[in-house]
């Protein structure tokens, strides 16, 4: 079954109706071209010329459907419509199926068509002169520059500006969608910061509480309430001034209130102190030295604070070690916590903590491991190690 050509549109069947009646008016008036004696007329008379006008009104209905079969059918009518005495209007529907073919036809028929009319050009123009001798034959070169190469040329230069266009556009929603990409990304990024910093600065209280407050209720003795209840009272106090440091960092807009420091290595010392408080038998072996970048400070302030904290809900009793050491590349972090295989917390837990240390680890382009070690010295073999090492080069900062 053949295959059908595809539906012109609305606006290619009102240029080929006008087209049609325009050149009727003309051939009804007797306008034509050339005069019926001119020798290169074959087809005198009126009525031949009506055959071209009719064929390229009907190639008007395929410049945009199918420019390229237009343009061969309308290049065989305007050779037929030379042969006669010619039809203005028949001239006029050419130049636009030539611009058509450039404008809507493939891309390598857009760029051969107006090469191949600008060579029909010129040996329009250096033929017949060649021949003829006669300044007046020139204008047969200048007439198929008007008739073809014209149209074509025009046609090559709206299409490029309009495919300049496209690509602009398409540039322009990309970058659109990249910026909404990247958009989501620092707003996921800025989530994660901000979920790890409120589970490390809160986590540490709260367990404490819980599991102060479950020893108070479950003994009846008015000085073990009472220490307890004391200690609850310092971890909540903490734990909301640890919630208003970050809700005024949250609520800061750049004016004149400065938002409070991150903690450093030099609270070590106080949080120890803290995690003995809540009854962890805590050892402290640090230096660091000076100058530590801020984020590797942040990291490992946070990285020791969720281990005492992990300590304080999993751990069985003994002694827990902290240690941090430095080179000339790295700070390495170590928490050892005695390991009993408890099946249950002593507090509940979301699971996050091993998650935000292992992040912020290599968010600094750092290591992280966590798990039971052999140790044949600890109470069951076994200890609960937390190593990070932190790179201090600039460099390795992400």
């Amino acid at each position: 079954m053949a295959a059908r050509l595809p539906r012109p549109r609305r606006f290619d069947c009102y240029a080929a109706a006008a087209g049609l009646l325009g050149g009727l008016l003309l051939w009804g008036i007797g306008l034509g071209v050339r005069p019926a004696d001119e020798p290169v007329v074959l087809f005198g008379g009126k009525w031949p010329l009506l055959v071209p006008l009719v064929v390229m009104a009907a190639c008007e209905l395929l410049r945009r459907s199918a420019p390229r079969t237009g343009l061969l059918i309308g290049t065989a009518a305007l050779i037929g419509d030379t042969l006669t005495q010619g039809s203005l209007v028949t001239v006029i529907m050419y130049t636009d199926v030539m611009y058509a073919a450039v404008l809507y036809g493939p891309p390598a028929s857009a760029r051969r068509i107006p090469w191949i009319t600008g060579l029909l050009t010129v040996a329009g123009t250096v033929v017949p002169f060649a021949l003829w001798r006669q300044p007046e034959a020139l204008l047969i070169g200048v007439a198929v520059g008007i008739v073809s190469f014209a149209p074509a040329s025009t046609g090559l230069i709206v299409r490029n500006h309009r495919e300049a266009a496209d690509a602009a556009l398409l540039r322009a929603e990309q970058t659109a969608l990249l910026a909404e990409m990247d958009r989501v990304q620092a707003v996921t990024a800025e989530r994660s910061r901000m979920a790890r910093e409120l589970h490390d600065m809160v986590a540490n209280h709260l367990s404490a509480i819980a599991i102060h407050s479950t020893a108070a209720l479950s003994l009846d003795d008015p000085a073990t309430t009472r220490q307890a209840l004391g200690v609850i009272r310092e971890n909540s106090v903490e734990g909301l001034a640890e919630m208003r440091r970050l809700i005024g960092i949250l609520r800061d807009d750049g004016g004149d209130t400065e938002p409070a420091a991150a903690p450093t290595l030099d609270g070590l010392g106080a949080l120890v102190d803290g995690a003995r408080a809540n009854g962890l038998d805590v050892t402290l072996d640090a230096a660091p030295g000076e100058n530590l970048p801020a984020p590797v400070e942040l990291a490992a302030y946070r990285i020791v604070q969720e281990s005492l904290t992990n300590a304080l809900k999993h751990g069985s009793p003994g002694t827990v070690l902290v240690r941090l050491t430095r080179d000339e590349t790295d700070l390495r972090v170590r928490v050892t916590s005695p390991y009993g295989g408890r099946d249950t917390p002593r507090a509940p837990g979301s699971g996050a903590g091993l998650v935000g240390m292992r992040e912020r680890a290599a968010l600094l382009r750092g290591s992280f491991e966590a798990g039971a070690v052999a140790d044949p010295g600890a109470p069951g073999g076994k200890i609960w190690a937390v190593c990070a090492v932190l790179p201090l080069t600039e460099g390795d900062l992400a």
